[in-house]
């Protein structure tokens, strides 16, 4: 209630250190303004106090009522109810592209990449509100989990239930990236954007991923790439237990197409970025949501309630009530 109350004119309540002035000089003065008698004896007079003669700086009070609520209501003091509409001037579709193959289970980020992935993955969903996102994924193959829309809750269901061993294994980057295109190119968004995320190197696939890239460049889509996995070795799957059914680890160099990577951010005018660790990869996903700003265009509409009014009336009232008073009941003290 408070925060949308204000004064227009804040300035004039600076008057209301009057009050207590006038409230001193006022009980200063009071004894030289009653009337008084001189006669040579007051025997024979028998002293009655009067309730009414106490009551007499009641008149008073009320004349400072009245001016208080006068220099309040001078301020001019109003509630201020806003309301807010948002229109999206230049949208942005966007694509990630995220790699699912056995790779992705690799222990370097925790608990593993894939795991990793998904949880800044969704921060970054949720800082896109007007934006509307698709979801790829790829390995051998790749197929679209989600197309493209703005539903956020379907994109954030898409991403929690991504999981190891859907596609054939394999690392098939030109597939991924192609796919991703293909959502994109009926887009009619001012901005097309594709975040592609991969750990290896390409090696399966049917799509060159250099001509996956021109078709990018051709449909002005903008790619930002992420190479994931620390520098040096990193503890990688590589077999299943035949008893438990378990995955098995062993230490193994990372390897990362890094310059393919860099090819295809450049020349789609994007960025490449690495990130060895959980932070730096959520480091990365928070600056490509700086890096690609929505405009939006905020409408306020400001609807003021005036208090002073009934501050005035209360202040009218008071005079009227302290004139009547003073010839009436407190005539003969005056």
């Amino acid at each position: 209630m408070l925060q949308n109350f204000e004064f227009l004119n804040p300035q004039f309540l600076w008057l209301l250190l009057l009050i207590p002035i006038l409230t001193v000089w006022y009980f200063l003065i009071r004894k030289t303004d009653i009337a008084s008698l001189t006669i040579p004896s007051i025997k024979g007079f028998e002293l009655k106090p009067s309730v009414l003669s106490k009551l007499k700086p009641l008149l008073y009070v009320l004349r400072l009522l009245a001016l208080t609520l006068l220099i309040v209501a001078l301020a001019r003091p109003r509630n201020v109810e806003v309301s807010k509409r948002t229109k999206t001037n230049k949208g942005i579709d966007i694509v990630m592209a995220i790699d699912v193959s056995a790779s992705m289970l690799a222990r370097d980020l925790k608990p593993n990449r894939l795991e990793a992935l998904k949880v800044v993955a969704t921060d970054f969903v949720n800082q896109r509100p007007n934006d509307r996102i698709g979801v790829v994924v790829y390995a051998g193959e790749s197929f679209t989990r989600t197309p493209i829309t703005s539903d956020k809750r379907i994109i954030r269901n898409t991403i929690s239930d991504i999981k190891w061993g859907d596609l054939d294994g394999g690392t098939a980057i030109g597939m991924g990236l192609g796919s991703a295109v293909n959502r994109l190119k009926e887009s009619k968004a001012k901005s097309k954007v594709i975040i592609l995320l991969t750990d290896g190197v390409n090696n399966t696939g049917f799509v060159d991923p250099k001509t996956a890239t021109e078709l990018a460049v051709g449909l002005g889509i903008k790619v930002y790439t992420i190479g994931l996995g620390t520098n040096g070795t990193a503890s990688f799957p590589y077999a299943k237990d035949p008893k438990t059914g378990k995955l098995l680890f062993r230490s193994s160099p990372v390897e990362i197409d890094e310059e393919l990577l860099r090819y295809i951010a450049k020349e789609t005018e994007g960025k490449y970025f690495r990130a060895t660790d959980n932070s730096k990869l959520k480091a990365i996903y928070n600056e490509i949501n700086k890096l690609e700003k929505t405009e939006i265009e905020e409408f306020k509409y400001y609807n003021y309630q005036e208090k002073y009014r009934l501050l005035v009336l209360l202040a009218g009232l008071l005079i009227l009530l302290e004139i009547g008073l003073k010839h009436t009941i407190f005539r003969s003290f005056i």
